[in-house]
């Protein structure tokens, strides 16, 4: 090997050194920052989500109501947000769209014509977070017939 090749080598290895560097201290600052406006973003989304729940009682004694709009927000609105992150899990873990589709009404994520809800995009960003803290519960529904059994055990249907 000639002294040109070694120099070659040595500058090529410490320019992947350098690049893997970078792109890991990339990664801190992107998710050290992300975890900061995600913070702030959360206690303004709280009050959102507050106000949708009054709005909701609110619509609830209405005689114009349709009761399938009446039925997928009092199905929301009576489970808990651990349960309902754990049932959009399941349902994804299922693989069936349909079924993640009939669960993300119920609880309230989309309408009814399956347009997404006002409280979809924070549910979303609670729910990555949630899997992080849950890792015990998503082993325990590991495989689509697992999923789909904890699904039909806890659909409110």
């Amino acid at each position: 090997m000639t002294r040109n090749q070694k120099i070659a080598l040595g500058c090529g290895g410490a320019g992947c050194l350098g690049l893997i560097v970078v792109v890991i201290a990339a990664g801190l600052i992107y998710f050290l920052g992300y975890r900061q406006s995600y913070s702030t973003d959360r206690n303004y989304n709280s009050n959102v989500g507050t106000n949708r729940n009054y709005n909701s009682s609110d619509d609830s004694g209405d005689i114009d109501n349709d009761n399938s709009s009446s039925t997928s927000s009092s199905s929301a609105t009576s489970m808990s947000e651990d349960d309902k992150h754990k049932l959009y899990q399941a349902a994804g873990m299922t693989g069936d769209a349909e079924l993640v589709r009939r669960v993300s009404v119920k609880i309230g994520l989309v309408n009814d014509d399956y347009s997404t809800g006002d409280n979809y995009e924070q549910f979303v960003r609670d729910h990555v977070e949630w899997t992080i803290r849950n890792t015990d519960f998503i082993q325990s529904v590991a495989s689509p017939e697992k999923a789909r059994a904890y699904v039909n055990a806890n659909f409110p249907d």
